[in-house]
């Protein structure tokens, strides 16, 4: 979260102070709440603090120990970000405050980013005994990046501020917005293979077929049609009608659908669609990197930008990291890798499983005979596909994990990140936070474990040496689990995610078949104790479906009764994602048990998608492709919001996705995200304070906004890219097959 360093000087056009009771509302004014928590009743979330200035909740309000020593009134803060303002309108600022002495802070109300525009900006005199303040100004500007702050710096002496009753009242758009999906007719804004579904879908309350038109670049009318009346889709809350437009084998650019008046979204049809966003899904890692410049030769100007966690200041650098204090007596170079989401850390058990996805896409792509894609990376060139060039900068950091000596040797460190949360906008190569290691984990031991073992088989065609290391760790790595198998990263924590585990049996099975395949040993067949199942797919915390994802990839280790049990487990699993995809009205193969959409559900949206498509290699049952492309329609814009979820890639494309770097709507100096980077999707638990804020009374597949704030809902992952550079990668061989 943004964290001001210093204050506008602009002249508040407008002010009331009140040391009494605020004075009635007119009943024929809405009274829209800005806030979050401004009463502390259970916790102090979404309220941040600055690092000199720790907080905690007592008796119901929020208070601060200020330290001595401070120059600036800001050098000591507590505040709220992404509050919405409109020019224009009044704010007021309400809240109760007392310190342990007598001091003056500063309420302010101001732009948390350039050009950091004040809104309100007033002192507020404070003893032992509470206060009641109440300030309004109107705003000059419009705004979702507003920050509401406690500015307490500059004192003397360390006092105790308290705070309570904290509201900001105005504007005239309720929190949310009018949410506008355009258009009802929803198609995939990218456009439709030549050999493939052609399918859209029209949000409507008729209940009897309506007629289609498929218009082309020139609104000539090309094909004519019927929907398909289905009903009310629970997750969107809306009843729609389906469109098959299959039967147009022609191709372009340029088309749209219409019903009556309602016109779709341009999209193209053709065999070459996915091409550009294969590359650009893969170009995403690069970018990502630690530890190296990001070229403007390979990604243009506007995303390049110096190495992050090098060791120059005001860097500390990954060369030489610690480990949590109390935790360990040594430090590791554990340079290199891939940041893992919007945020600087780097968590082993997100990176192996984007580099098994890209390891897993190379052997499919060999094994179809499908050439690949070139990348534009520092490697290209070499004899080496680029793919695994990607992927070998963050197996080289998995490997730099691992314990080198001593009672927990061959254990693997489970992340590396700052000690406390850095702010938005932030460049990698600017952070200046201590990193620390965390502790070893069975989880992240056993990630390294089946990833070495998918690198020493697929890179001894292309460097032995490496292939050589990968399974030595990885051997290493396995015996480490079995001697400590109930080793667990902690839950919560600060600076980082948690990725917390304390269910490994499935780790366990994945790195047993992953060795297995590898070397062929019958004890680590015996360890294989999982298979894949519909109701769990994979991720990162759930992995014993890769266990069969693995066996699928190099079938001819089992014999071949078993080679027919595990086709028929797959397709068994892939029959239940057709059913869910034809069972919703936007032929999503990602459906919770109980209705509600979680955190990356547009990951488990490419998972499912990948396992349709093995299952199709498998059996070649053309249900299976026809439900994996038609999962890129929902991430490309057929869905409930009329939404494209990956940058870059349609005319609704998201653009303000949680990142860092990535972020020119809080800096337009900053770019927006590298196109074809996948936003998170829809989360019915709406974690963030944006999404709670603008996002109440959700219907699960409505629940996201393009808002660089909202974390829970428009992130973006390592994992998440992988599975979407896998898909398009399956989608562009297709549509060249």
């Amino acid at each position: 979260m943004s964290r001001l360093r210093r204050r506008s000087t602009l002249v508040l056009t407008a002010l009331v102070l009140s040391l009494v009771g605020p004075p009635a509302a007119q009943a024929a004014d809405p009274e829209y709440e800005r806030i979050l928590n401004g009463t502390f009743d259970t916790d102090k979330s979404p309220w941040w603090s600055s690092g000199s200035t720790p907080t905690a909740v007592e008796g119901g309000r929020l208070c601060a120990q200020v330290p001595a020593g401070t120059v600036n009134v800001w050098d000591a803060m507590i505040g709220q970000d992404d509050i919405p303002v409109e020019a224009g309108q009044d704010y007021r600022l309400r809240f109760t405050a007392t310190a342990s002495r007598d001091v003056t802070v500063r309420a302010v109300v101001q732009l948390a980013g350039t050009p950091q525009t004040t809104v309100l900006n007033q002192p507020a005199a404070l003893g032992a005994s509470p206060k009641a303040f109440e300030f309004t100004a109107p705003s000059t500007v419009t705004s979702d990046h507003a920050q509401v702050s406690f500015q307490a710096g500059g004192n003397g002496a360390a006092f105790t501020l308290c705070l309570d009753d904290i509201s900001l009242v105005g504007g005239v758009v309720p929190p949310g917005g009018v949410r506008d999906f355009g258009s009802p007719v929803r198609v995939n804004q990218l456009g439709y293979l030549g050999n493939g579904p052609r399918r859209a879908t029209y949000v409507t309350d008729a209940v009897e077929p309506q007629p289609w038109r498929l218009l082309d670049a020139t609104d000539r009318v090309v094909s004519t049609g019927v929907s398909t009346p289905y009903g009310l889709d629970a997750a969107a809350g809306t009843r729609v009608q389906r469109i098959d437009f299959g039967r147009y084998r022609g191709s372009g650019q340029g088309f749209r659908l219409a019903v009556g008046d309602h016109l779709s979204e341009p999209f193209d049809l053709g065999n070459d669609l996915y091409r550009p966003l294969r590359r650009d899904a893969l170009a995403y890692f690069y970018n990502n990197r630690s530890g190296i410049p990001i070229e403007a030769r390979y990604v243009g100007e506007a995303y390049a930008r110096p190495a992050g966690h090098s060791g120059v200041a005001p860097n500390q650098g990954d060369t030489s990291v610690p480990c949590l204090p109390g935790t360990c007596g040594y430090s590791l170079d554990v340079r290199g890798g891939w940041y893992d989401a919007g945020d600087h850390g780097k968590y082993v058990v997100n990176g192996a499983l984007a580099a098994w996805q890209l390891l897993d896409l190379y052997e499919r792509s060999a094994q179809h005979r499908d050439r690949g894609v070139d990348l534009r990376i520092p490697e290209a060139g070499n004899r080496t596909p680029d793919v695994l060039d990607e992927a070998r900068w963050e197996i080289d950091f998995l490997l730099r994990m691992q314990v080198p000596s001593g009672a927990l040797a061959g254990m693997v460190h489970h992340k590396i990140h700052d000690v406390a949360w850095t702010g938005l906008p932030l460049l990698p190569s600017a952070d200046p936070q201590p990193r620390y290691l965390y502790p070893p984990s069975t989880a992240a031991t056993l990630n390294v474990a089946a990833v070495g073992a998918r690198c020493a088989r697929v890179y001894a065609a292309w460097d032995k040496a490496f292939a050589a290391r990968c399974l030595s760790a990885a051997e290493k790595a396995w015996k480490a689990a079995a001697a400590h198998p109930a080793v667990y990263a902690p839950d919560g924590g600060v600076g980082g995610g948690a990725y917390d585990d304390t269910k490994v049996s499935d780790e366990f099975s994945w790195a047993a078949a992953e060795l297995f395949v590898a070397t062929g040993k019958a004890s680590y067949r015996r360890s294989i104790t999982t298979v894949l199942k519909a109701a769990d797919g994979f991720s990162w915390q759930e992995t014993g479906g890769l266990a069969d994802l693995a066996l699928a990839r190099a079938p001819w280790r089992l014999p071949l009764v078993d080679q027919w049990k595990l086709r028929q487990r797959i397709a068994a699993v892939a029959d239940v994602y057709v059913a869910a995809a034809r069972g919703q009205g936007y032929a999503n193969p990602y459906q919770p048990a109980d209705g509600k959409y979680v955190w990356g559900s547009n990951s488990a949206v490419a998972n499912s998608a990948l396992i349709l498509a093995v299952a199709y290699d498998l059996t070649r049952n053309n249900a299976y492709r026809s439900a994996a492309l038609e999962s890129l329609d929902y991430l490309l814009g057929r869905n409930a919001i009329n939404q494209s979820y990956v940058t870059g890639y349609g005319e609704r494309a998201s653009q303000n996705q949680h990142h860092r770097f990535w972020a020119k709507s809080l800096d337009p100096a900053l770019p927006s995200p590298y196109p074809g980077s996948l936003a998170g999707g829809p989360n019915s638990g709406l974690q963030d304070p944006v999404a709670q804020r603008n996002l109440q009374g959700c219907a699960p597949a409505t629940c996201y906004t393009d808002h660089i704030g909202s974390y829970s809902t428009n992130e973006v992952a390592v994992n998440w890219n992988s599975a979407l550079a896998w898909i398009t990668a399956f989608a562009d061989a297709e549509g060249r097959s």
